[in-house]
């Protein structure tokens, strides 16, 4: 039976009842997880990467979340890290993904940095802003983020 027959069998009433919780739960509002924040100011704290909170920078690729910042080793392992909060919208959702040699990404509306912060999908107005990007320095264990 095909979509159209069966819901001409149920009838309208039915139908609604049916759809309507799903259409109400596919709004992206309803999906957004993150929260809006301010971008972080003063931005200078150190990871111990010999800590449990350091071991996720072990790996190229891995990073940390910690004071509204992404802390990253890239895909040539060098350490990088820029805001959380996206530039776009100021939602909380800016992660270090693997694709493209390695971006920072935020889910919320698919805004894309480069590693030094430039806007990647200019074409569609999404993060028309360049994303802040912090310094990083390597001594010892101890790596410093940093404005």
């Amino acid at each position: 039976m095909e979509r159209k027959q069966f819901l001409k069998s149920i009838g309208v009433g039915a139908a609604f009842a049916l759809t309507f919780p799903c259409l109400g739960g596919c709004s992206k509002s309803d999906d957004v997880e993150g929260e809006i924040k301010e971008e972080p100011t003063n931005v200078d704290f150190t990871i111990d990467l010999d800590s449990a909170e350091g071991s996720k920078l072990a790996n190229n690729g891995g990073f940390v979340l910690k004071n509204l910042v992404v802390v990253a080793k890239n895909l040539e392992g060098e350490f990088v890290a820029a805001s959380q909060i996206c530039s776009h919208e100021s939602y909380d959702q800016v992660r270090f993904v693997n694709v493209d040699g390695g971006i920072f990404y935020c889910d919320v509306h698919g805004s894309r940095f480069s590693q030094t912060g430039t806007p990647l999908n200019k074409v569609d107005s999404k993060a028309a802003k360049p994303l802040k990007v912090y310094n990083t320095t390597l001594t010892g264990t101890m790596l410093r983020v940093y404005e």
